[in-house]
């Protein structure tokens, strides 16, 4: 600490929003008197250019060498009052920011006498503090020029071709044979009326032409160390089982004995354990044995010499300077007997219907029964009510409603004779959407409200099916519907990750899903710095808001990685060796993974910080013995002192 610090301290009016609760004038006049102060002065809007050349003028004038702004929220200025000081000549970290605005006038506008008091001291603490404050340099790091993206659904991919397109190395891994995620299986979507894989497509027809795009399928991560800027992937890549096409894959396909669900109908058909390509265009166009269900009975082996059983798994390992997450959902898979899905094969899910609709012809069938009458359940898997200690999902998954309306419209248009019904909590096709509500409305769509304590109650008897319901907007009348085919509009659910959620520790929601670190100021930015979520992992979305999300994750990645060097804030934790007796309550605190152990010559080992992974948290102050850490930028001692400033009359 410098024995004579000379700190000035600005106050500003806020155009009334302080001034006209705190005396502007007495804040300016006590603080004057404080010892360290060599100007106190008050100005209209601190912020303006003429405020900030106010500051520069008596920083050089004066021979500042601390400066305290007090003014309205350092969200908004901190950043714009640290380069006026740097412009001055001073270093930006000799500043301290004071919230009078947000914190004092607007807190306390109904006493401007006690909000006057409470202003003089937030600045007494700052003075307090810049009176132990000390230079500091950002931390600067090397940065790979490339980044890894984990899935390779819509999101993954747009993430990827945006980066390309930016000129970074790009590296997708996608744990599935083939890419296009839940995307590649619809049939049509909004607001595009084009096919799911046709979506995909288009993506990837730009994608593959790239020479800095590799692509691994088959393929998970199954490490992940180091650190913003510089992350070391380990990746295990599993064989395909085939070396290159076969010239008669449907012979192939028909000697094998597996019979499994095929997870690209969505469970409606079933497949053997080899997995054929299952759109137009998937890539790769190579076929994929599916080990988990293979038993290796060489019957396949036997027609087509394209086939290697004995292929053992890959391991890649990359560097790269960021990583974007980009996993996706499932679909949620109602529970055995729910509405009698499972039991009866008169009830479908939405996906599972979509994929019925692709497949039929002139007429919409169910095996050989033509379907005449559809009712559709709203909110399977969504806003479910808790009932007991088993686990729901109380989230809306947003999609379903506009997802099952524009379906409605286009079979309306397409099978001639069909009648629909719509039971319904709520109706949420927000945004433009709202249209195609209109449209189903117009085009004979029936909807029924029910209450979500009564939901309907699906009857199989037979070969008549029925759902029963109370309808709110008829006084809770009972209504038999009889009906061919029910359909269960389902939300979504997290992807199943448990090893790569330890891998990587991003943190999750109550609801699963991952959680970013703020929804509106930074909607795909984590808590770990380098990494980015993108796509439906983050919370249920369509293929447009996945879309504009993974580009989102594409723009944050390349602003830190482009240049080559990283700059970060200095403000992480310090150790003193001398004073550290290697408790490593510090190491099992740290969320982030910053404290190691390292030998100090003449010390032995002692706690060391990486200052690349560290946030500045304090947990590890906290949880010291010895009071070995401090923060730089808020020691303990400024803290102390901060707070005796504060306390004073």
């Amino acid at each position: 600490m410098s024995p004579n610090r000379r700190i000035g301290v600005y106050v500003c009016w806020c155009g009334g929003n302080i001034s006209d609760v705190v005396d502007v004038k007495k804040v300016v006049e006590v603080i004057s008197k404080e010892s360290d102060v060599v100007v106190a002065k008050d100005f209209m809007f601190m912020c303006s250019d003429a405020g900030q050349r106010m500051i520069e003028e008596d920083v050089k004038e004066k021979k500042l060498d601390a400066v305290v702004v007090a003014s309205c929220s350092p969200k908004l200025h901190e950043l714009t009052f640290r380069g006026a000081v740097t412009r001055a000549g001073l270093n930006p970290y000799m500043y301290y920011h004071a919230n009078i605005r947000e914190q004092v006038s607007w807190a306390h506008g109904n006493d401007p006498a006690e909000a006057t008091r409470k202003a003089i001291r937030h600045i007494r603490a700052g003075v307090a503090y810049l009176r132990h404050a000390e230079p500091l340099k950002k931390i600067e790091v090397k940065a790979a020029r490339s980044v890894l993206i984990i899935g390779g659904g819509v999101a993954g991919l747009r993430s990827a071709l945006d980066l390309s397109r930016m000129g970074l190395n790009v590296y997708l891994v996608e744990r599935e044979p083939f890419v296009g995620g839940n995307t590649a299986k619809l049939w049509e979507v909004y607001p595009y009326k084009r096919k799911g894989w046709e979506v995909i497509d288009s993506i990837l027809k730009d994608l593959l032409g790239r020479d800095n795009v590799a692509i691994y399928t088959n393929a998970e991560v199954r490490s992940v160390s180091g650190y913003l800027g510089n992350f070391e992937v380990k990746v295990e890549i599993k064989p395909r089982g085939f070396r290159g096409r076969c010239e008669d894959l449907e012979r192939v396909v028909s000697v094998c004995p597996i019979k499994v669900p095929n997870e690209y109908d969505f469970g409606l058909t079933n497949r053997c354990a080899i997995i054929a390509p299952p759109y137009p265009g998937a890539y790769p166009e190579i076929p994929s044995i599916d080990w988990k269900n293979c038993v290796k009975c060489r019957k396949c082996a036997e027609v087509c010499d394209q086939i290697e059983l004995d292929d053992e798994v890959q391991t890649v390992r990359l560097k790269v300077g960021a990583i974007v997450v980009a996993t996706g959902f499932r679909p949620y898979e109602p529970r055995q007997g729910e509405y009698k899905y499972g039991s009866s094969e008169r009830v479908l899910t939405l996906p599972q219907f979509m994929k019925l609709v692709e497949r039929s012809g002139g007429e919409l069938k169910l095996g050989n029964r033509t379907i005449r009458t559809v009712v559709f359940i709203y909110c399977v898997g969504s806003r479910q009510v808790p009932s007991g200690d088993e686990k729901v999902n109380s989230y809306c998954s947003r999609y379903c409603c506009n997802a099952v309306m524009n379906l409605s419209v286009r079979i309306l248009d397409r099978f001639n004779g069909l009648k629909l019904y719509h039971l319904f909590r709520d109706i949420r096709t927000y945004g433009k959407h709202e249209l195609m509500y209109e449209e189903a409305c117009k085009k004979g769509v029936i909807f029924i409200k029910y209450d979500e304590n009564q939901p309907p109650e699906v009857l199989v008897s037979g070969k008549r099916t029925i759902v029963r319901v109370r309808d709110l907007l008829t006084e809770r009348e009972e209504l038999e519907i009889p009906s061919d085919l029910v359909v269960l509009v389902t939300g979504m659910e997290p992807t199943p990750n448990e090893k790569l959620n330890e891998i990587l520790k991003l943190p999750i929601g109550k609801d699963g899903f991952y959680q970013e670190m703020h929804p509106k100021l930074k909607p795909v930015e984590t808590t770990l710095a380098g990494m980015f979520i993108a796509g439906a992992c983050q919370g249920p979305k369509d293929i447009r808001e996945s879309v504009l999300s993974s580009s989102a994750a594409a723009a944050k990645a390349a602003t830190l990685v482009l240049p080559g060097r990283i700059e970060l804030e200095p403000f992480t934790a310090l150790v003193d060796p001398e004073r550290c007796n290697l408790s490593k309550r510090c190491v099992d605190e740290c969320p982030y993974g910053a404290i190691q152990i390292r030998r100090y010559e003449g010390l032995g080992e002692k706690a060391w910080v990486n200052e690349v992974l560290c946030k500045g948290c304090g947990a590890c102050v906290a949880a010291c013995p010895n009071g070995a850490i401090n923060i730089r930028g808020l020691t303990n001692v400024q803290i102390e002192e901060m707070i005796r400033a504060a306390g004073r009359e």
